[in-house]
């Protein structure tokens, strides 16, 4: 890693070399290491509920307020990437991650671990969304292919901790496990030192160019194409919370155990690696809006299917396919922009967008512990997530329409 760092400092790097994929892959290493501020909640959720005495839905903030903290972390560190380059961003997130898990393993009451939750989230974001951004800048005939490779390490870290975190925690307890993930963390960000060179800038303007034609030939303004990805965002992400936040709740309370919801959520996101190399494969060909229509049609199949099977078999199956169907959603965002906006903004934008995302989750999360409080089961949540999914389409249907009328005039 020595030498890879000093050649980093000599020169800059150039588009799809082979410096860009020992980027690539070193993104996605951080990426799975640094995205269990993600995760960790959501297994550690029955335990936080039990030790604090609160409801479903109190118990739920925890993960609202690291999707909150993950948002914000995603628009202010994209910017900082944007400025001084992705290493400043990605160490100051190892920190907030660093402090985040050791305050949450301090935490004297709920409302105190939601906080340092928030702060972990915050933290998590800089190996996503500005991670996402760097990526696109290093390949443009395979920047579908790169931004799903590196966006995998979020689910990666969804495949692998979940049962790890879960080890842990029902042999040692939430808080001893909280507090190594931390050190764990800490120890991690070194790594981000390969990335300290810097991209030739030779192609911005051309592609600042072809971002401006393919946006004057949608024939919306930019504010409300933004606008439109966030509305999408919210939606895909309001249903997608649903599975990811509480199936492990969701086999608890059907009998199954806990450990046996974090093996779905684990083989959800597994086969959700799948779906997001496989979607930036297709995005190369189709474009970014069509990937991300077809996984949002896909993603609506699997939660219909939540609502009429919950045997232990069936929900394994289905959480393999829900798995499947949405992986590849989120990081169409972020091609997305790129295909849209200007290279010199997609730090900041594909910050706005994931952040978009995250307030999707974040929402979808609390709401549907809230659902279940109310009701008494998972099924009306279900449904919630079925009409927000549909949002999501709407929205990318229209693009899609949009994006190809002028050819057809055209033709």
């Amino acid at each position: 890693m020595t030498a890879i760092v000093e050649r980093a400092r000599r020169k800059p790097g150039e588009v799809e070399s082979a410096y860009a994929w020992v980027r690539l892959f070193t993104g996605l290493a951080l990426g799975t290491v640094g995205s269990v501020g993600m995760w960790s909640v959501v297994v550690a959720l029955p335990a936080v509920q039990a030790e604090f005495a609160v409801a479903r839905a109190e118990a739920s903030l925890p993960f609202t307020f690291a999707m909150i903290g993950f948002g914000i972390g995603a628009v202010i560190l994209g910017q900082l990437a944007d400025r001084f380059g992705i290493v400043v961003s990605l160490l100051g997130g190892a920190a907030a991650l660093c402090v985040g898990y050791i305050a949450e393993s301090l935490a004297p009451n709920l409302w105190m671990f939601a906080l340092a939750a928030g702060v972990a989230g915050f933290g998590s974001s800089a190996t996503f969304a500005p991670l996402l951004a760097d990526m696109s800048h290093w390949f443009v005939r395979r920047r579908g292919i790169a931004v799903a490779i590196v966006g995998c390490g979020n689910y990666l870290a969804g495949t692998v901790w979940p049962p790890v975190v879960q080890h842990f925690i029902a042999a040692d307890g939430w808080r001893p496990t909280h507090f190594g993930i931390g050190l764990f963390c800490a120890a991690a960000s070194p790594l981000a030192l390969v990335l300290l060179r810097r991209i030739e800038t030779r192609t911005e303007a051309a592609e600042g160019a072809a971002a401006a034609g393919a946006l004057a030939r949608l024939g919306i303004s930019s504010r409300t194409l933004m606008t439109l990805i966030c509305v999408a965002g919210v939606g895909c992400c309001t249903a997608m919370s649903v599975p990811q936040v509480h199936i492990v709740a969701y086999c608890g309370d059907l009998g199954y155990g806990v450990a046996r919801g974090a093996e779905m959520l684990s083989l959800m996101l597994g086969f959700g690696v799948i779906s997001r190399v496989a979607s930036g494969y297709i995005a190369d060909r189709i474009g970014g809006v069509a990937t991300l229509l077809v996984g949002a049609m896909l993603q609506g199949v699997a939660l219909f299917l939540y609502l009429f099977f919950n045997g232990l078999v069936s929900l394994y199956v289905i959480s393999a396919l829900f798995g499947l169907f949405q992986g590849g959603i989120v990081p169409m965002y972020a091609i997305i922009v790129r295909e849209y906006f200007a290279p010199r903004e997609a730090g900041t934008r594909v910050g706005i967008a994931i952040f978009a995302t995250i307030v999707g989750m974040a929402f979808g999360g609390w709401v549907s512990g809230w659902i279940f409080d109310l009701t008494g089961s998972y099924r009306v949540a279900f449904l919630n997530g079925l009409a927000f999914n549909l949002l999501n389409v709407s929205i990318m249907t229209w693009l899609l329409l949009r994006t190809r009328a002028p050819r057809l005039a055209a033709a």
